[in-house]
């Protein structure tokens, strides 16, 4: 089956590239991007589900940034998985950053036990029952003051994701590790971390590359979960012109 990125492009001005998570449904940015639009030409797009490797990754949202911007340059903003191919793609390819925001992720994830444990889970869970697990989980992963409203709405979109295309990411993020090459980083950074993220130490893995990467800023989210973006307080637009001011 050929890879259809769905690229949705929004506003006009400096480009934005939105990467998407785990879900690998750029549909989730649904709140942040009208209020981007306002001030930039946004792109969200899905991940492909049978990546081989993280390089294919990168490929794909190099071929993204081309269909948003005439330069090939990008603001990229990536959240959780996303952060992580976001890392990738400035390391791969400096010269396609005009900035790099990343959002509650992390540059390798410990401890690995975890990601051997949920491969092996959702190898044998009925994907039927995922959206069952979402709603169990729902209180740990979004922030407190996210309306059900929301959440519902986060749930239906979330139908799309693939067991494929989940399991296929967790097996990326084992061969993962950017750490020693965070220092190589030169474009401007922003790192997000959400205070009240239960399924990433965000805030601690926001430290640690902020630390490391030459010139990066880092902001805490107070309140938040790690599922923030579609949380009423959440704007990434002012917290993005924030940083560029």
């Amino acid at each position: 089956m050929t890879y259809d990125p769905g690229i949705v492009v929004d506003g006009s001005g400096p480009a934005v590239v939105l990467v998407p998570g785990m879900d690998g449904t750029g549909r989730l940015f649904y709140r942040q991007t009208p209020l981007l639009a306002k001030s930039f030409r946004v792109a969200t797009y899905a991940l492909r589900d049978d990546a081989a490797s993280m390089d294919a990754l990168v490929t794909d949202l190099a071929s993204v940034i081309d269909a948003v911007s005439p330069a090939g340059r990008a603001i990229v903003v990536g959240e959780s998985f996303g952060g992580a191919l976001s890392l990738s793609l400035a390391l791969a390819r400096p010269e396609r950053i005009d900035a790099l925001v990343i959002l509650n992720s992390f540059p390798y994830f410990a401890p690995q036990f975890r990601l051997r444990l949920a491969i092996a889970g959702l190898s044998v869970l009925p994907w039927g029952t995922m959206p069952l697990v979402r709603r169990l989980t729902a209180s740990r992963l979004h922030s407190a003051h996210t309306h059900r409203d929301e959440v519902a709405r986060f749930m239906e979109l979330t139908k799309a994701s693939t067991k494929r295309g989940y399991i296929g990411r967790l097996r990326l993020l084992q061969e993962y590790d950017v750490r020693a090459r965070l220092h190589e980083l030169r474009c401007p950074t922003l790192f997000l971390a959400a205070e009240q993220d239960h399924l990433v130490p965000s805030v601690e893995q926001a430290r640690y590359m902020a630390s490391r990467v030459p010139g990066a800023s880092l902001r805490v989210l107070h309140g938040h979960g790690h599922i923030c973006l579609i949380a009423p307080e959440v704007d990434l637009a002012s917290l993005v012109a924030a940083w560029r001011s």
